[in-house]
């Protein structure tokens, strides 16, 4: 396998497909990335040379991925909560930001059901 910015990329894909990998990366920032690189796209990555792979990590360098790109994301969303606007509460309560509807769906942000047991009716 060949490791690119911390991540083991498969041999037996093409170099978009595996390129895609990389947290950051997606199918056109990885055509981005061969092109500047000069190597197909067709290519598998088992096909690649040393100097093909240097010159990829190169490149990739330039972007911000991985773990770089995952702190930034988590700072942006402790900034939404510590300036309390409505993105910031939804996170805080971990419901869903964009406008979707909660009463039936939103199961991924929400969790496992919880069952709220029914008042008792008083007996005469």
């Amino acid at each position: 396998m060949a490791r690119i910015s911390g991540v083991d990329i498969p041999k037996q894909k093409r170099g978009v497909i595996s390129l895609t990998y990389i947290f950051g990366v997606g199918r056109s920032r990885a055509q981005e990335i061969l092109a500047a690189a000069k190597v197909s796209e067709d290519k598998k990555v088992s096909d690649w040379n040393d100097e093909e792979i240097s010159r990829i990590r190169d490149v990739v360098g330039q972007y911000k991925i991985e773990g770089e790109l995952r702190s930034e994301i988590q700072l942006n969303i402790k900034r939404l909560m510590d300036i309390g606007c409505q993105r910031g509460i939804r996170h805080r309560a971990g419901l869903p930001l964009r406008g979707q509807r909660t009463k039936n769906n939103s199961r991924t942000r929400k969790g496992k059901r919880k069952t709220v047991a029914n008042k008792k009716k008083a007996t005469k």
